[in-house]
């Protein structure tokens, strides 16, 4: 009873907080779907930060569209030599990295 019960105030609170429940939601992706390994938040890896990608494409009209494609298909030449592999994502949780991506800032 006590597992339902925490579920259900969970799942109360995410329907309150839509930016925290992205925010976790794209923060376990990040994780899970091990972007980790060539990402960071705030420095520079293999690729770049995601405070740089955000920076990058501030203001910009499907800035979104344009990153959960890069995020699912892969891109080349855009940060440098090393290409970005495609990621094993769907499109929905490519949206969903490419919007939390968007608001590292």
């Amino acid at each position: 009873m006590k597992v339902i019960a925490f579920s259900l105030a969970a799942l109360a609170a995410a329907s309150l907080s839509p930016g925290l429940a992205l925010a976790a939601d794209a923060e376990t992706l990040y994780q899970a779907k091990a972007c980790v390994a060539c990402h960071k938040i705030d420095g520079p890896m293999v690729g770049p930060s995601y405070q740089d990608v955000a920076k990058k494409y501030a203001g910009q009209d499907g800035a979104a569209t344009t990153l959960a494609k890069h995020i699912k298909e892969g891109s080349q030449g855009i940060w440098g030599a090393i290409p970005m592999p495609p990621n094993a994502v769907t499109d929905e949780e490519a949206k969903t990295l490419a919007e939390w991506i968007l608001q590292q800032k």
